[in-house]
């Protein structure tokens, strides 16, 4: 069995508190950091290829360094704790049964940055993690650990997808998780445990028609195949059809393209992305026009409509995939949702119309003559 880095004290009683997470050597690598320099802790970051865990991937180490030297105003450090790519669930149990591990990189993270204030923006449906987070927030402040130069607030969402800038430091919960272990056990063995260009393990978020739904912490380097039959294998039919790996924004992968290496640059190569790593497994009996018309229906409702591009397009192909499904649809609708899909990719302020091409595309070219079954001659 691989090792875990990220679950391994969500067996431990009580695992959420304070106390439990000390008993299992908690707030150790804090100690460690704080007789470090914040440029060694960026560099031993670095030197450790943790890639940013919410979606795009980017060298956490990097991102950190990215603050000017020669700011002299404060830094502010953000956590996203949103999780609002459709079928990803990992965050969450972070929050419930570890949020001290949070915590702690977040107070590593914010010597390393020269922090002094963090912000924690929860998604609003998530009541028990947001609860089992302020309630580890005040054991840190009850215990000193917060409050001496670092302070954290914690905010709740209310139903955005898209929300949040680039001004400050901005990583999530999964890759904050893993600072305390890089520190403390050294950025050469968490490198060893993936591949060349990413370290680690992370959380797969496994759903959709496998025998065994849930979330599998596994090093970066396992496939999606061998992820697959570790949560099961495919229920349904039995017969697997398509896998979006890394969220309802990647690009979708038929059943003969799942020899994958799940990191980032192996869901790249193979015309996908990694994402939030939220897997979700399609049978031979799903309709591949009716899953996109349930993203299409997402992205047309979460477009904050700021960006003209975004707003027009997300409702456009969301009417015509829905009179596709419903049987009016004619075969040149399939043309105008790739000409629009393709000419919308790159204009817009931030990347969520970047992210919903890649199912519009994706589904419409590789499962095309699906799409044309259902349309008027």
């Amino acid at each position: 069995m691989a090792e875990t880095v990220l679950v391994r004290n969500f067996a431990r009683a009580d695992s959420h508190t304070l106390a439990s997470y000390r008993g299992a050597g908690g707030y150790a690598a804090w100690e460690k950091a704080q007789t470090m320099e914040p440029a060694a802790l960026v560099d031993e970051v670095k030197k450790s290829n943790l890639r940013g865990l919410g979606g795009a991937g980017f060298p956490t180490g990097m991102k950190w360094s990215f603050i000017p030297k020669t700011h002299t105003g404060p830094v502010y450090l953000v956590v996203n704790a949103d999780e609002g790519e459709p079928g990803t669930f990992k965050d969450r149990y972070l929050l419930e049964r570890d949020p001290h591990a949070l915590i702690e990189g977040m107070l590593i993270t914010a010597r390393a940055i020269r922090s002094a204030l963090g912000f924690v923006y929860i998604r609003g449906e998530y009541v028990q993690p947001w609860q089992r987070f302020s309630a580890a927030v005040k054991e840190a402040y009850d215990a000193g650990l917060l409050g001496r130069g670092f302070d954290v607030v914690v905010h709740r969402g209310a139903g955005a997808y898209i929300c949040g800038e680039e001004t400050t430091i901005v990583n999530n919960v999964e890759t904050l998780c893993c600072v305390p272990p890089i520190i403390e056990r050294g950025a050469a063995w968490f490198a060893a445990l993936g591949t060349k260009t990413q370290g680690g393990t992370r959380m797969y978020s496994v759903s959709g028609r496998v025998k065994k739904p849930g979330v599998y912490e596994e090093p970066v380097s396992i496939t999606l195949r061998q992820l697959i039959e570790l949560a099961g294998g495919v229920s349904g039919t039995g017969r697997l059809k398509a896998v979006v790996p890394g969220g309802g924004s990647a690009a979708i992968l038929t059943a003969d393209e799942i020899d994958v290496v799940m990191d980032v640059d192996g869901c790249k190569s193979a015309g996908t992305m990694i994402g939030s790593a939220g897997v979700i497994v399609m049978d031979e009996s799903v309709s591949i026009p009716e899953a996109l018309l349930v993203l299409a229906r997402f992205y047309a409702h979460e477009s904050c409509g700021q960006c003209t591009p975004c707003r027009e397009s997300t409702g456009w192909i969301e009417k015509m995939v829905h009179r596709i499904v419903e049987g009016h649809g004619r075969k040149d609708d399939l043309d105008t949702i790739l000409d629009v899909a393709k000419r919308g990719g790159g204009t817009t302020i931030c990347a969520f119309y970047d992210g919903a091409i890649g199912p519009y595309i994706s589904y419409v070219e590789k499962f095309r003559a699906e799409f044309e079954a259902l349309c008027r001659p």
